[in-house]
């Protein structure tokens, strides 16, 4: 068997192995997958678009193959790397998608060395390593690519206040400011651009981290250089923390709705509901923020509760040290206080 694997890793290297049977003749097949270093692992997305995962091969010696009695699988890797998710797979003329990819996927299928997958309507679930794996009798060839959705980090701590969430509160609490939890290389990219947060957050592979670009005695102290400070893996059910969350450009508007008054939590929702839009979240805020630019220099209510406000263009009295999304606290849902960011998505 000649296998070959080629894994793109989004941290701080990248690597590519080959096999090869010294005791392959020229009337065996044998099929290689066509890749390169760099960033030919790695598929950059929008949220909403269509994407292909390239996986082509090649019989060598210069003989062609027919899919006949060919077995192709593209399976979608955990975050951890341990479980497999079936995504598609083609034998000759039948082919089967799973999950929440059922009726997203199809093979590109451009030609017979083809084994590209589309995917339809990327979603944030979506991002994470794939696995094309081509078997013909005994001969078995693995590509791994990586699909990458365009977006933003940001820290979340629910209206309980810091380090109250076990990894499974994590996830929900990203679901539900329409994002999900970051990985390791999301933190990591978001780190290099200068984010700093001396609160400890979940990331999806289970482990606990804060990144660090101004090292000071109340985080991990002056010693320690710059850098993502780690508590490893943690009890999911048990351990609790803060959690990252990772968000992308939506199709939609987000937008500060103009009232007369100040409004409370709830005549905010319902305002945001009579111009036929909905309070916005948090992710959404900072997705038009970090993505589109969005500044304004006025607090309003969020969907979980809480009060902010991005600036894009650091002003006196508007964050005059850095461009960020402010946080103003979770008040008291009574007070008449404050106005109200909506989003609206596209019909």
């Amino acid at each position: 068997m000649i296998a070959l694997l080629c894994t793109a890793l989004l941290s701080l290297t990248l690597a590519s192995s080959v096999y090869s049977d010294t005791n392959s003749t020229a009337s065996t097949p044998v099929y290689t997958a066509e890749t390169e270093l760099g960033d030919q692992n790695r598929v950059f997305a929008s949220r909403g678009s269509n994407i292909t995962l390239p996986c082509r091969l090649h019989r060598q010696h210069g003989m062609s193959f027919s899919r006949v009695g060919m077995r192709i699988k593209w399976t979608k890797l955990s975050a951890d790397e341990s479980l497999e998710e079936d995504v598609l797979v083609s034998m000759g003329f039948h082919k089967k998608s799973y999950g929440s990819f059922l009726g997203r996927v199809r093979l590109l299928e451009a030609d017979d060395d083809d084994a590209s997958l589309l995917i339809s309507d990327v979603s944030l679930d979506d991002m994470g390593k794939f696995r094309c794996e081509v078997i013909d009798g005994m001969e078995d060839v693995l590509h791994e690519v990586t699909l990458e959705v365009q977006g933003v980090v940001f820290p979340y701590s629910p209206r309980l206040g810091r380090y109250n969430l076990n990894f499974h509160d994590a996830e929900q609490a990203c679901l539900d400011q329409d994002s999900v939890v970051a990985s390791f290389d999301q933190l990591y990219g978001a780190w290099r651009s200068g984010l700093d947060w001396c609160n400890a957050g979940w990331l999806n592979d289970g482990s606990v981290q804060y990144p660090i670009t101004n090292p000071r005695r109340a985080c991990g102290g002056v010693n320690s250089g710059a850098g993502l400070r780690s508590y490893g893996q943690r009890d999911k059910s048990k351990s609790r923390y803060d959690v990252f969350c990772f968000t992308s450009a939506v199709n939609g508007r987000f937008y500060w709705l103009v009232q007369p008054d100040k409004l409370t939590f709830n005549e905010a929702a319902q305002a945001c509901q009579d111009d036929g839009a909905e309070i916005a979240k948090v992710g959404q805020m900072y997705a038009a923020w970090k993505l589109n630019g969005y500044d304004r220099c006025d607090s309003g209510w969020l969907a979980d509760g809480s009060v902010r406000y991005p600036i894009s263009r650091p002003r006196r009295n508007c964050s005059p040290t850095e461009a960020a999304v402010r946080f103003v606290g979770f008040p008291d849902k009574k007070q008449k206080l404050f106005g109200v960011y909506c989003f609206k998505g596209q019909q």
